[in-house]
């Protein structure tokens, strides 16, 4: 999950602040839960639709040329018993899809969609939010995502920022009653503002500690108010650029409070979505200490908090570790882990993270592999984190990107399904370990059997044969439902 590179000219120099205490679970909550609703200040003069001559997105099959419908994704036919937008969940980021200007480090904005108007004023958040609603109900999906930042400006001080906030929520759930769409998650954004360049659960100073605390309280809340199924923690600044001047495990064991807190608050305040951790190896850090998922899980672990968080799994995260998004995938779910995924994908001539659709047939397959073996990923889902290329500048190419990527899903859901249908792969699996299905292998499977009696059986069987993995037969098997 990153934040586009133009908003950090929007942010105002900031305040430090502490937590406010002695106040009561009932003082604490959201804004707009509690009847703020100051949205009515939208602008007057944007009249009609944001999106004009793009229809509603229906399925036209494989054989359709146009390329405002889907081909692939047919959102009630039935895959495996259960309907496609059930397996799938899309999701559309609000941060990529409604905040990015094609801005890069090299080159200025090169996207200004009709309805801005140069600001990142509150009005401007308010419009943003109806042309969001407009995008999903369009594009015919039901969730949607989004860092408290970027639907709603910054203010000058914690409670100016948390009244615009509960303005723009207001209007949303007003909106979300509406069409039925609803977040799939929410999170706080924790790296733009310069408060948080040594990071804000693991900030050295204890009041950029506080006020991230305080930043989290208030997304955990909106978030609820806004039926939100997710809670997603992506710490681009959780990490470190040299050990020299780091308490390495000062910050790890920081960050494993800040967690901890977190979960309470949750509770407190009767949430019952699902906590996300989403790891990623490096950027803007050298270090992230969420580097993969089996760092990830590690941390987790240690510090008893196993059972309160799954994983967002981003694939474009994964080969920046080092992994394909397959291998991290997999990993989370055998762990009992996978909660949600980001879908996207990197560029391998490239060494950073790109957010580029998901567009691979083949990757897109492995990728349903798990979600099918995972039963699917409800309470989490698909989202899209991903973004135009900075050379795409029509607003058709918001509806083309987000259809692409949603047919390259469901293509790889339907060829998935037939490869496990089939059988022919899972065979081969299983016939690579069907020695372990004897009874000396069902006794090493359960702990009961010593190194002593092992060897006994070594002299018993004498050196063992040399079989084939077949790996050129399972890729075989495995291109012939491409």
């Amino acid at each position: 999950m990153k934040y586009p590179m133009f908003l950090r000219f929007f942010f105002f120099s900031f305040l430090a602040v502490t937590l406010a205490k002695g106040e009561t679970i009932a003082d604490q909550t959201c804004g707009a839960e509690s009847g703020v609703e100051s949205y009515s200040i939208v602008d007057k003069e944007w009249q009609g639709e944001f999106f004009p001559g793009i229809p509603k997105i229906k399925y036209e099959g494989p054989s359709s040329k146009n390329p405002l419908a889907y081909k692939w994704y047919n959102a009630e036919e039935l895959i495996l018993g259960k309907k496609m937008k059930d397996w799938m969940r899309f999701s559309v980021a609000f941060w990529h899809t409604f905040r990015g200007n094609g801005a890069d480090p090299f080159g200025a904005p090169t996207k200004s969609w009709p309805w801005e108007d140069g600001t990142n004023s509150l009005s401007m958040a308010l419009k943003r939010m109806r042309a969001n609603f407009e995008f999903l109900t369009k594009l015919g999906v039901e969730f949607w995502c989004f860092h408290d930042r970027d639907i709603a400006p910054d203010g000058k001080t914690l409670e100016e920022s948390n009244t615009n906030l509960d303005a723009v929520v207001a209007l949303a759930k007003q909106l979300q009653k509406e069409t039925g769409i609803h977040p799939l998650w929410g999170t706080a954004q924790l790296f733009m503002h310069p408060r948080y360049m040594h990071g804000a659960a693991t900030s050295p100073d204890v009041r950029v500690f506080a006020y991230a605390a305080a930043q989290v309280k208030k997304a955990v809340e909106v978030t609820h108010a806004l039926g939100g199924e997710n809670f997603v923690f992506w710490g681009g600044r959780e990490g470190y650029q040299t050990l020299l001047n780091t308490d390495l495990k000062r910050e790890l064991d920081h960050m494993a409070m800040f967690f901890k807190a977190a979960v309470n608050w949750k509770k407190a305040i009767g949430f019952n979505g699902t906590f996300l951790i989403e790891p990623k190896p490096q950027e803007p850090t050298k270090h992230q200490y969420d580097w993969d998922v089996a760092t990830a899980a590690g941390f987790l672990q240690r510090y008893g908090l196993a059972e309160e968080f799954k994983l967002n799994v981003e694939c474009n995260h994964a080969t920046l570790a080092g992994h394909s998004c397959h291998h991290e995938l997999e990993l989370a779910r055998i762990l009992g882990m996978l909660g949600n995924i980001d879908a996207n994908t990197g560029d391998e001539q490239t060494g950073w993270d790109t957010d580029e659709f998901l567009t691979d047939i083949p990757e897109a397959t492995l990728v349903m592999l798990t979600v099918i073996k995972n039963g699917g990923l409800a309470p989490g889902g698909f989202n899209f984190d991903a973004k135009l290329r900075r050379e795409s500048v029509d607003v058709e190419d918001l509806f083309i990107a987000h259809i692409s990527g949603m047919d390259t899903l469901a293509r790889g859901l339907r060829n998935a399904a037939k490869l496990l249908g089939d059988g022919a792969l899972p065979k081969l699996v299983e016939k690579r370990y069907e020695t372990f299905d004897s009874e000396i292998g069902a006794q090493i499977e359960k702990g009961e059997v010593s190194f002593q009696e092992l060897e006994n059986k070594v002299k018993e069987w004498g050196e063992p044969p040399l079989t084939s993995g077949k790996q050129e037969l399972a890729e075989m098997i495995f291109n012939s439902y491409i």
